[in-house]
């Protein structure tokens, strides 16, 4: 079940993902994870939609983590089920095929981590904190580090999760974890330039790739130069890399089918 927690808006080509918890600083509750969940089932479902944007509601928050303020909901399990919602809706994010933008406009700390880490490209405003201070609280950033471990460097996350302490925007770029830091009142800006360089190219290409880069992702290299010199000769064969090649030729814009 979702409820108002997530805001779901298609606009133009970009599919909006909103966690509207302002008061709560957008922290992750069951309805803000199915929620999430939905927005990445529906942009995938949606042919005209070429890129997802995560971001929160407000300006004080894109996700504190965990609502620890009933604790005892905030960790409970039923051990019955071998997955949990929140490592469930990592794994999602890592088998999509469209593209995902983090818009941070706020505070990214504990799961909201991991939710940045789950997208592909990040833009934050210049006076955002991150931080996984779960050890304050007694816990570990656990299901985090599956993808924080591939995007910053070792010795940060350790530092990071093994003291609890803030960390800056600048500090967050330098690691990886950020493509661009700008001023808050050019964040909106940012992102559509990012949509922008996106939305314009071939679907195909970004989809074939996107699969690709997570299948290379734990293989050596003789492994994946064999998968993807394979791969590259499928997507020559589509209609997309026809029509690019056409197109470059013609010295025109090339006009995408997705196919």
């Amino acid at each position: 079940m979702t409820d108002n927690s997530v805001l779901l808006e298609k606009r133009g080509q970009a599919y909006w993902i909103t966690i509207n918890r302002p008061d709560k600083r957008n922290a992750l509750n069951a309805g803000v994870i199915a929620g999430i969940a939905k927005g990445y089932r529906e942009a995938h479902d949606d042919k005209d939609v070429r890129v997802i944007v995560l971001t929160g509601a407000g300006d004080k928050a894109f996700c504190a983590g965990a609502d620890l303020q009933n604790s005892g909901a905030a960790f409970s399990m039923d051990f019955s089920r071998p997955n949990v919602d929140y490592a469930d809706l990592l794994r999602l994010s890592q088998n999509a095929t469209k593209p995902a933008i983090a818009r941070v406009g706020g505070v990214c700390m504990a799961g909201g981590m991991g939710l940045l880490c789950m997208t592909d490209m990040a833009v934050a405003a210049d006076g955002v904190i991150f931080g996984l201070p779960e050890v304050k609280v007694g816990v570990f950033p656990m299901q985090v580090l599956s993808l924080l471990q591939s995007i910053a460097p070792a010795r940060l996350i350790n530092e990071w999760a093994l003291t609890g302490e803030p960390f800056d925007a600048k500090a967050a770029q330098a690691a990886g974890l950020l493509n661009y830091v700008v001023p808050a009142a050019e964040l909106d800006t940012k992102v559509d330039w990012l949509i922008g360089r996106i939305v314009d190219k071939s679907p195909t290409a970004i989809r074939r790739g996107k699969y690709a880069m997570r299948a290379i992702a734990s293989m050596s290299f003789d492994e994946s130069i064999a998968y993807t010199e394979s791969q590259i000769a499928l997507l020559a064969m589509t209609e997309d890399a026809k029509e690019g090649l056409k197109a470059f030729g013609e010295k025109r814009r090339p006009t995408w089918t997705g196919r």
